[in-house]
């Protein structure tokens, strides 16, 4: 029964159940569980479906792929800020940040320019991984893209992996730091993200 196909869907507590009700095997939950273990009985469940990607993109030198995302934090009274930042793959240095009251298109656009500007990069391309939001996909970050400047990569729409390395630095940012503070205004969010990168590009970590 342990290992029999009709019966792979039943976790061992029914099991022994449906074994006393069929008149089969007396024994309790815990025996079953002894002997499967003991006598190595691999029960038929195995899942079948594709496994997730778990390795996404991973340069091979500075400034070769870039991370783009803009994520919400709320203050004390409800109101939502956007906070957007540039990564670095290699190296997981920010390259350029962003705190504004309202998502906007031009914003993704300005944050990529300065970090362009910042890494000494504004005529080489630059390929910058993101998601497929408007803050992304607009008329302001197209015109970056038509210039050569980027070659935007859309997480798991051109790619299969997901845009997990800023999307990391934003929930370490907001639950090792933002959320351990009175967030009442913009400025307080401005001033507490500028100090969380500066500790994140200066104070080594296992990435750098």
């Amino acid at each position: 029964m342990a290992t029999s196909q009709e019966y792979r869907h039943l976790p061992i507590s029914r099991l022994s159940l449906l074994a006393q009700r069929l008149e089969k095997v007396y024994a309790s939950a815990a025996t079953w569980a002894k002997l499967i273990r003991e006598r190595g009985w691999r029960r038929p469940r195995q899942r079948v479906y594709p496994p997730k990607a778990k390795v996404g993109v991973r340069a091979e030198r500075p400034n070769e792929y870039w991370h783009v995302d803009a994520s919400i934090i709320r203050l004390l009274d409800g109101t939502k800020v956007y906070i957007h930042a540039v990564v670095d793959n290699l190296s997981r240095k920010v390259l350029a940040w962003r705190v504004a009251e309202r998502l906007e298109p031009a914003t993704t656009r300005s944050i990529l320019l300065e970090a362009l500007n910042n890494a000494n990069l504004s005529n080489d391309l630059r390929q910058v991984v993101m998601d497929s939001g408007g803050e992304n996909i607009n008329h302001e970050v197209d015109g970056l893209v038509d210039s050569d400047l980027v070659k935007r990569i859309l997480a798991l729409v051109q790619v299969d992996f997901s845009n997990s390395i800023v999307e990391a630095f934003w929930r370490s940012a907001k639950h090792q730091w933002l959320y351990l503070n009175e967030l009442q205004t913009v400025a307080d969010v401005q001033r507490l993200v500028a100090f969380f990168v500066e500790q994140h590009n200066t104070v080594p970590h296992s990435s750098f």
